[in-house]
């Protein structure tokens, strides 16, 4: 256990060049919080892990990293133990945080990870969060923007507070040129002043995971049958007749357009998954959907290689029925992972598909499961929908293609030829050196288009 912690301790080199960062006293001066170090001894118990570490000075000084505890009964005894620490590591997710019993201390560092979970500055967990004292903060996320770059604000408010002023300044400096304008000089910009206090870990860098093999990314086009084409047609003509019809440039008008949009894009995407997902209508017939043929042919050809694949959709709807699908195509239910499961049904299901040979498909839901989960027996990774935020694409994928994986990672973004997927693809995949700014690239912005614009991508 002690090996896995005794490589490099949190960046060294880049938490020392913080040292003396003094903007209006936000950062103290000379703090000594960028100790660096191999772990000597690791316990765990009682959902905590406490590690011993021998760093530069001369008494080896103590961490304490706190898990989600299964339990109710635990949360309380693990926060009495924390508090008795120099440092917290926080990783107490989807908890009540409890802000008065950890401020009973001014704690040196406070470093949470997920950070993604105080993206929304108006939650009672992000202000539990902000109002723990701690001389120095660190955030950790692998999707500091999920949806919009007020998220991004939002956790450098946590860290830095005041650096990029108040969300109100923040949305007319940067968040509206970039994500309604996509200005280029605004987002370099960004970049530039944000860079210092981001230290980005990638795995495409092989001084950083040198044995870490390749990831290959796939498009795989699926054919819309009959049905579906004169669904989509259908469906995509009496929406933009409504849109069409507002002809009011007022804010309330605007509003109810873009939901307009909104509401297309769903439908649509409903659609294309499967006729059933979007019509309810209780017709379990996989060869309604020319995307489930497809999967159906990808999964033939891995389970014949005997390797084990991991698929993802943005529906919990689209995961019940593919549940349907697989069982009655392969003869075996696949797991489903998603929202309405508990702690220990999660994590039996990780378990049994990492250490059980006969559990070769599993289906998670991405809200839920893009996230935090390690899963490197898959090989394969099929999102069989896209959300168009290459960041959170990447996070799900990254529950395969992640350190302990030892096989090349195959990844099948499935698209529907001819359609609305194809095109905000095409869109995504030019702009994509936005997203790599830390700029989300969701589906908002298609609600701000043009009526021409909307018609030459969904017509």
């Amino acid at each position: 256990m002690a090996e896995k912690f005794g490589k490099t301790w949190w960046g060294e080199h880049w938490l020392r060049s913080l040292e003396n960062v003094d903007y209006d006293n936000r950062l103290p001066r000379g703090a000594s919080y960028a100790r660096s170090g191999h772990v000597v001894d690791v316990k765990i118990k009682d959902n905590a892990i406490n590690a011993k570490v021998q760093g530069t000075r001369r008494t080896p000084y103590r961490v304490t990293i706190i898990v989600p505890p299964f339990f109710e009964e635990d949360i309380e005894r693990l926060m009495t133990k924390i508090i008795e620490r120099p440092a917290l590591i926080s990783k107490l997710l989807n908890r009540e945080l409890d802000p008065e019993l950890l401020k009973k201390k001014k704690w040196q560092v406070m470093i949470i990870d997920e950070a993604q979970n105080i993206k929304n500055q108006e939650t009672a967990q992000t202000k539990a969060v902000k109002s723990i004292p701690a001389n120095i903060r660190i955030a950790m996320s692998g999707t500091p923007v999920e949806n919009r770059l007020t998220e991004f604000w939002s956790i450098m408010d946590f860290t830095n507070k005041g650096y990029l002023g108040n969300v109100k300044t923040f949305k007319d400096d940067f968040a509206s040129p970039i994500q309604v304008f996509n200005d280029e000089h605004v987002a370099a910009k960004f970049k530039k002043i944000t860079a210092p206090f981001m230290m980005r870990r990638m795995k495409t860098d092989k001084s950083i995971i040198s044995d870490l093999p390749d990831k290959i990314e796939q498009n795989q086009f699926a054919v819309l049958t009959k049905q579906q084409i004169a669904l989509y047609e259908k469906t995509m003509q009496a929406a933009m007749e409504q849109i069409e019809g507002i002809e009011s440039a007022d804010n309330q008008s605007l509003f109810k357009r873009q939901g307009l949009v909104l509401q297309m894009i769903l439908a649509l995407k409903q659609i294309c998954n499967h006729p059933t997902q979007f019509l309810k209508n209780q017709k379990y017939d996989a060869t309604l959907s020319g995307k489930t043929e497809l999967l159906f042919e990808l999964l033939d050809s891995i389970i014949n290689a005997g390797e084990k694949v991991l698929i993802f959709t943005q529906f919990k709807e689209m995961g019940d029925l593919l549940e349907r699908f697989i069982t009655e195509r392969f003869g075996e239910r696949p797991m489903f992972y998603h929202g309405g499961c508990n702690v220990r049904q999660r994590e039996e299901m990780v378990n049994r598909f990492q250490n059980k040979r006969a559990d070769k498909i599993f289906i998670l839901s991405l809200k839920a499961a893009g996230t935090g989960l390690n899963l490197t027996a898959a090989s394969h990774v099929i999102h069989y929908d896209l959300w168009w935020n290459p960041a959170v694409e990447n996070q799900a994928t990254d529950r395969a293609y992640r350190i302990g994986q030892t096989k090349n990672v195959m990844v099948h973004r499935m698209i529907c030829k001819n359609t609305f997927e194809e095109k905000i693809d095409e869109m995504i995949q030019k702009k994509k050196h936005l997203a790599e700014m830390t700029v989300a690239t969701g589906e908002n912005w298609i609600g701000k288009l043009s009526n021409r614009e909307l018609r030459e991508i969904f017509g």
